[in-house]
């Protein structure tokens, strides 16, 4: 009985942010980041791992700062790490927690590029190429290996140093 109630309110807490979630697709970025923020100090840096690493990846698509973006990404990251096979199958089609890392390691590398740390964009790019394998051969699967190669390509346009390169744009 004890377990069947905390499985109810896990999946509480995941209707909960997909809630926050749905706002900020739908426009609502301040109220998303706001409802994400309260959701957070109920779970706390300790929590539940799939509840930590789902919440501050959507979370990190709400902020304004990319220094904030980044640490948001890095904490999805650290929570994935402790995260196993079990928990992840209970709220996502594939139970491996390894198909989570293509995108998180893909918003990593944004997040550096942002930044102008291009030697740790293209690291992440890197890590995020290399487990594409783990992904389905959906839209979901699609469209993060799409991704990654427009971010490639990005990064191949760039200078060492994050400046374009190419043909100078016109004023």
């Amino acid at each position: 009985m004890a377990e069947r109630q905390e499985r109810t309110a896990a999946d509480a807490m995941m209707t909960r942010i997909g809630q926050a979630v749905m706002l900020h697709r739908g426009g609502d970025r301040e109220e998303a980041r706001s409802r994400f923020l309260e959701l957070w100090a109920e779970i706390g840096e300790n929590g539940d791992p799939l509840h930590r690493c789902t919440l501050a990846h959507y979370m990190a698509d709400t902020q304004d700062d990319p220094f904030d973006e980044l640490a948001w990404d890095l904490r999805a990251l650290a929570a994935a790490a402790e995260l196993t096979d079990d928990r992840a199958a209970e709220h996502h089609r594939s139970p491996a927690v390894r198909a989570f890392y293509p995108s998180l390691h893909l918003n990593l590398a944004a997040d550096y590029a942002k930044l102008g740390r291009a030697e740790d964009a293209h690291g992440h790019l890197r890590l995020a190429r290399g487990a594409v394998h783990t992904l389905a051969d959906d839209d979901y699967g699609n469209g993060v290996r799409e991704a990654i190669g427009r971010l490639e390509r990005t990064l191949a346009e760039e200078g060492p140093g994050g400046e374009r390169l190419g043909p100078p744009r016109r004023p």
